[in-house]
């Protein structure tokens, strides 16, 4: 039995306020953690640059993610990424975890709009669902919020995807030693 999980968070062009007309938000850079449940530890963290095609990188999308245009115009393109979730991390067939359903949503919207074959499996859990139901709160707190609530420190940048994907790791880990991670 498979018991390896990818964590995913990605980032994605924004702005403040309204994009730009014909901009669309579009992901630039996927960060994944690889979490062996029954090891109880995260194995391997991943960074992935995406080349955005129909927007570019804000100033306030720099100030948030620390990615530049410069940066992510050394990425891939967004099916070449797609293509390397699944030969490299078994995307299609490995169970995944996010927090929130905004990086599903991303892919799916992406995917379709430019006729990219989805790279994930349906074995998808909502990492934010998950700690808000297993804590018995009555919000869903963001990332950062949850690491202080499990009194987990936020290692690396905050909104870095893998930096991001590697504390949303480290939250499945403590639901999964509390018992509240579905096997």
């Amino acid at each position: 039995m498979d018991t390896l999980l990818n964590v995913i968070d990605v980032e994605a062009t924004c702005w403040e306020g309204r994009p730009p007309p014909g901009a669309v938000s579009e992901i630039i850079e996927i960060g994944l953690t690889v979490v062996d449940l029954a090891a109880r530890e995260r194995t391997a963290k991943h960074r992935i640059l995406v080349r955005p095609r129909r927007s570019t990188v804000s100033a306030f999308c720099t100030e948030l993610t620390g990615l530049t245009q410069a940066e992510v115009d050394t990425g891939v393109e967004y099916a070449d990424a797609c293509r390397l979730l699944t030969a490299e991390h078994r995307a299609d067939s490995r169970p995944w975890a996010s927090w929130g359903d905004y990086d599903r949503n991303q892919f799916q919207r992406q995917c379709r709009a430019t006729g990219t074959r989805y790279p994930f499996g349906s074995r998808h859990t909502n990492v934010k669902v998950r700690f808000t139901e297993a804590r018995g709160l009555g919000r869903r707190p963001g990332m950062d919020a949850a690491l202080q609530i499990a009194g987990l420190p936020l290692e690396g940048r905050h909104h870095s995807g893998a930096d991001d994907s590697w504390n949303i790791a480290a939250l499945v880990l403590g639901l999964a030693a509390d018992g509240e991670w579905p096997e």
